[in-house]
């Protein structure tokens, strides 16, 4: 039986939207909580799990933790980079944990890599070359090309929803940029404490990290998560099926179930219907072995939320089908 997941956000926050997810066949939802606390999303989810009561669905809920990941700051209003702009981490809000780690030279890729950014100088207020272009918004993922960042497995806003998770019926926790056997010792002690043993453990495979250390994750986690979108930024992008397919394998050997996610059915932000690319591409994760697959920005911000879920379940619906046969 595989789960299917929809992303929470704006485009689908009305009772309309959430119903008619559900009536297309989602079985979980994901809340992004790089974008903002449990209580922000109170209102849908009390929404989303009175109508999944109704219709006599299990809903799953997962939310996705903040983690070891490095982000912008909040922007007063979304910044359009054009190739070749010249623009300031001011202007982009970048921490201190990302302007102190780049030098000159280094590139600089912003939402799962759809901007990318040369470094001009590394010291001060940064300065960067764009080099591919696009509509910067708030809290966006940042990664520096070839370089790792340490950072703590938690942050403190990370402690602080597990200490309401309870309340919200969390079924499963998904943590970003799970490094090794440390990180998931440290979130197991974190849901410990905050009386939550129970629920779940989704390790997100987002870096090299996470792909020399898959054993290690498999063993301490619940679910596997192939997050193509960071974990494309991480290596030349022509490696990443291949390295989706050595993880995804490995998980089949090991009897792990394993989620696939990340630009499943991107096209349908913007369009009804999505290309046969992507349908091949769902059917394909599923037929595979895929135990569950996710949308994200196609649910939370697109403009045709339910659209993408149907197509969604009847692809992988077909899939399951052929799996079985």
């Amino acid at each position: 039986m595989v789960d299917y997941y929809g992303t929470l956000g704006p485009a689908c926050r009305e009772k309309e939207k959430l119903e008619g997810m559900l009536d297309a066949g989602m079985t979980g939802i994901r809340i992004n909580l790089s974008h903002g606390g449990l209580s922000y999303a109170k209102e849908s989810l009390d929404m989303l799990r009175a109508a999944a009561r109704a219709r006599r669905i299990d809903l799953k809920i997962l939310i996705d933790l903040e983690g070891p990941e490095l982000r912008i700051g909040a922007l007063r209003a979304p910044v359009v980079l054009h190739e070749d702009d010249l623009v300031s981490a001011v202007t982009l809000n970048l921490p201190g944990s990302v302007t102190e780690h780049i030098s000159y030279g280094d590139t600089l890729l912003l939402d799962d890599g759809k901007i990318k950014l040369e470094v001009l100088n590394g010291a001060g207020d940064c300065m960067f070359r764009v080099l591919t272009g696009g509509m910067l918004t708030s809290k966006k993922s940042v990664a520096i090309q070839d370089k790792t960042v340490d950072l703590p497995t938690l942050t403190k806003n990370d402690y602080n929803n597990l200490k309401e998770a309870g309340d919200y019926g969390v079924t499963g926790v998904m943590l970003p940029f799970a490094r090794g056997i440390r990180d998931l010792k440290n979130l197991k002690n974190a849901l410990f404490d905050a009386g939550l043993r129970y629920v779940k453990i989704f390790a997100k495979i987002e870096n090299m990290s996470g792909v020399m250390n898959l054993d290690e994750l498999i063993e301490g986690s619940d679910e596997i998560v192939i997050a193509r979108g960071d974990l494309g930024n991480s290596m030349d992008l022509w490696k990443l099926p291949g390295t989706v397919e050595r993880i995804g394998r490995k998980c089949r050997m090991m009897d792990m179930p394993y989620m696939v996610v990340t630009q499943m059915l991107d096209s349908m932000c913007r369009q009804a219907v999505p290309t046969r690319a992507e349908v091949t591409d769902v059917y394909r994760a599923v037929l595979d072995g895929a135990s569950s697959v996710m949308l994200t920005g196609e649910t939370a911000a697109g403009s045709f939320p339910v659209e993408a879920m149907t197509y969604l379940v009847k692809i992988g619906k077909e899939a399951e089908h052929d799996r079985r046969g």
